[in-house]
């Protein structure tokens, strides 16, 4: 749907005139205050107007040749650096960044901002945000996986087994039931989506990594009544469960399927080989 300068929606300006705003405590309201800008929190068209309001961002960072990812208001920007040019040009694109929020009168969190250097970086790489030196940091926390320097899982993995422990305890420890149907459902829903959020990015090849994530499982069958005795394979097979090195299996296939059949965008990350001969191909 394509919106004219000259043409507003009716349901667009309702939500962006003639609104008013009040705070209650108990049974005390405040005066009315006329909103003169932004959307309504939880409206149907917050979200459109969000991305109408952040699109140009994206072209401006872009211009200066180099890679954007925006996911909500979290912004990465990437770039290869080779030498000092390369570094001037990110830093470019941070000070029209800082730009661009200041036209905007938009706050940026420079305190959340921080630099990641993946591989060997032999250009030092000092970059700054409103005159504030940006940290370089050995790894960052993004969309909930943990990412490194090195680009290894053994962090995130770390945090996801030490948190997917607690978890589970609790549930041994608050359930009264000692029902199994009951403790497993909720190992289904507060477990195991800690230890298989976004797996296809940091499935672990390490046998250490792939077995300390096994473990939370293996503990929490054990401690289900009349399990304590039975082989983890048993319980397995009584509770008609998958391993969860299994289950990464079968979510790391479909998502190939995907990429290769182009169900999904992938040509930002993968390059198809042209090579149809596979025998002895490394």
């Amino acid at each position: 749907m394509l919106w004219y300068p000259w043409y507003c929606p009716p349901m667009v300006k309702k939500n962006f005139t003639m609104r008013t705003h009040q705070t209650r405590v108990d049974f005390s309201l405040s005066d009315v205050a006329l909103l003169l800008s932004g959307v309504v929190q939880g409206s149907g068209i917050g979200p459109l107007m969000f991305l109408l309001y952040i699109n140009e961002l994206i072209g401006i960072l872009e211009s200066h040749g180099i890679t954007v990812k925006v996911f909500a208001d979290d912004v990465k920007m990437y770039l290869r650096i080779l030498n000092d040019i390369d570094l001037l040009q990110l830093q470019s694109a941070l000070d029209s960044l800082q730009a661009w929020a200041d036209e905007w009168q938009l706050c940026l969190s420079v305190d959340e901002c921080c630099v990641l250097n993946i591989g060997k970086c032999d250009v030092p790489t000092s970059l700054s945000i409103n005159d504030v030196c940006l940290p370089i940091v050995p790894y960052v926390r993004d969309l909930g996986v943990t990412v490194n320097n090195n680009l290894s899982p053994s962090s995130h993995i770390s945090d996801i087994v030490a948190r997917a422990h607690k978890r589970a305890l609790a549930i041994h420890r608050t359930f009264v039931s000692r029902d199994v149907n009951s403790l497993m459902r909720a190992y289904k829903v507060y477990v195991r989506p800690i230890i298989e959020h976004n797996s296809v990015v940091w499935s672990p090849s390490a046998l250490d990594d792939i077995d300390a994530i096994e473990r939370i499982k293996k503990r929490f069958t054990k401690r289900l009544s009349g399990f304590r005795n039975c082989s983890y394979e048993e319980r397995l097979k009584r509770l008609n469960l998958q391993s969860l090195e299994l289950r990464r299996l079968l979510s790391d296939l479909i998502w190939c399927y995907k990429i290769v059949f182009g169900l999904v965008n992938s040509h930002d990350f993968f390059m198809q080989n042209t090579v149809s001969i596979t025998r002895a191909h490394g």
